[in-house]
């Protein structure tokens, strides 16, 4: 039985310790916090223990979940992996690149699993098409929110577009080579709203925009790819494939000619899925998938290389961000 310890237990961190404590092929041994109350109140929620100390927890565990605040993550996680623990790390991995080499390196070198909290990989949106996408040379991606004070210790490109350059390294399987990107803060001292154009080695462009300062709540990532357009709405957890019609390919000239009448059936056909009822949520998904890469000897879903290089490219457009800045 894998043993698991849960390291913060936050507004997000108190959601991880309760999945780990009803995951089959694992026991949830303790948790710890810095913060003592609140780590008295979780632990009696779920019936399991405190421990006094990180150390003292880690000694308990053969893995450990870090859901502490990003500006902790390394060190959490260095002595996490000094200690033999594999490491589930919520994103981003680290604060910096560096840190996030050191600790993707130490991993590697222990022969130790690290699994970064890129949740939306588990969407039931993206698991519905993921196998539907196929060299997208297209990508435009909206995520936008309201304001909420959580979160603003860091720019809107590490707390939500990252989610979202995630996905887009997931699908385009080609180095980037150019990025412009442009950003301002609005309600707060960091970047607040943020675009970014990534282009790939391979012709494609992806479209990035994240906002924390909306008026309304919207989630989309669009692709489009030969023959296909595929769009996903994260917020109403819906998605729409549309593909061309067979025998298109026969009637387009006359169409094109003006020769024929046709109709929007002629031209594509639609596929739409409603993911609004999942048999399990992302998160869970997430975590039994961390469990099942231990205990089954496989690769992570989402490695600590997958959460290092959607690092890298999130602060690429944040040193474009910050070099227009300095122009104005």
């Amino acid at each position: 039985m894998l043993k698991v310890g849960v390291v913060g237990v936050g507004h997000l961190g108190q959601h991880h310790a309760r999945i780990f404590n009803s995951i089959e092929g694992c026991e949830l041994v303790g948790i710890y916090d810095k913060n003592e109350a609140r780590a008295k109140e979780i632990a009696e929620k779920l019936s399991v223990k405190v421990y006094p100390t990180y150390e003292a927890l880690l000694n308990a565990i053969d893995a450990i979940d870090i859901s502490a605040t990003t500006i902790y993550h390394y060190a959490l996680a260095k002595q996490a992996l000094e200690s033999g623990k594999h490491v589930f790390v919520e994103k981003p991995i680290t604060a910096t690149v560096e840190q996030g080499r050191e600790i993707v390196a130490l991993a590697k070198s222990k022969e130790l699993k690290i699994q970064v909290g890129h949740i939306e990989r588990f969407n039931p949106v993206v698991l519905k098409v993921e196998e539907e996408i196929d060299s997208p040379m297209f990508i435009e991606s909206h995520r936008l929110a309201p304001f909420n004070p959580r979160g603003t210790d860091v720019p809107v490109v590490f707390d939500l577009m990252i989610h979202d350059i995630d996905l887009i390294l997931s699908f385009v399987n080609s180095p980037i080579i150019d990025i412009r990107a442009s950003g301002v803060g609005v309600l707060t001292p960091s970047i607040d709203i943020a675009n970014a154009r990534l282009e790939f080695a391979n012709g494609a462009i992806a479209n990035v925009t994240s906002s924390r300062i909306s008026m309304k709540r919207e989630r989309k990532l669009r692709f489009f790819q030969k023959d296909a357009y595929i769009s996903m709405d994260f917020q109403g957890q819906k998605v729409s494939v549309l593909r061309k019609a067979d025998g298109l390919n026969e009637i387009l000239p006359e169409i094109l000619l003006g020769k024929t009448d046709f109709s929007p059936e002629d031209l594509v056909k639609m596929k739409q899925f409603d993911c609004s009822k999942p048999d399990k949520d992302a998160l869970t998904m997430e975590l039994e998938s961390f469990v099942d890469a231990i205990n089954n000897r496989k690769h992570p879903i989402v490695s600590g290389e997958d959460g290092l290089r959607a690092l890298e490219v999130a602060m690429m457009i944040m040193d474009k961000i910050n070099a227009n800045l300095k122009m104005l």
